[in-house]
């Protein structure tokens, strides 16, 4: 401890994640609606996913983008990473944006339920605002997304590999 004490502590210790703020030509913002187990219904957010062994948050990125949502992208920006639960797990997840989309078809993983939408920001805030959209790391997207648009937060974006 900071006062040189020993103390007991438990936590997840996780591969870290991705998350992707999917940009549509006409700025609508791709998003899901996933189950999740833990809270017993549906969820709204944007795509995302864990990384595999030895695979890259941008490789993580392209990949979860297009099974999830059947999306391509031919430009991408690495905006940052948050870390949604630093009391008790070492999870760090990277927050891409992604524009340039062309559908193709989709490859969700085994057990894996979710539909995908388009919606505007404006829509999202509202969902956000009356309490129907609570997952952090969309609203994190949602407030990256606002700055960004703002041109406080700005972004480099680079051609799809």
């Amino acid at each position: 401890m900071p006062d040189g004490r020993t103390a007991q502590r438990e936590y997840i210790v996780h591969p870290g994640a991705v998350m992707i703020v999917p940009l549509l030509d006409d700025g609508r913002l791709v998003v899901e609606r996933q189950w999740r187990h833990p809270m017993g219904r549906s969820m709204l957010e944007f795509p995302a996913g864990k990384l595999d062994a030895g695979e890259s948050p941008g490789q993580c990125a392209v990949r979860e983008l297009n099974e999830e949502t059947g999306y391509r992208a031919t430009e991408w920006a690495r905006a940052g990473i948050l870390h949604n639960a630093i009391a008790y797990s070492t999870e760090g997840i990277e927050v891409w944006f992604a524009r340039g989309l062309t559908l193709g078809p989709r490859r969700l993983d085994d057990g894996e339920f979710l539909d995908v939408l388009s919606l505007g920001a404006d829509e999202l805030d509202t969902l956000a605002a009356r309490g129907e959209l609570t997952d952090a790391k969309t609203l994190i997207g949602l407030l990256w997304l606002a700055n960004w648009r703002a041109g406080r937060w700005p972004l480099q974006w680079q051609a799809s590999a």
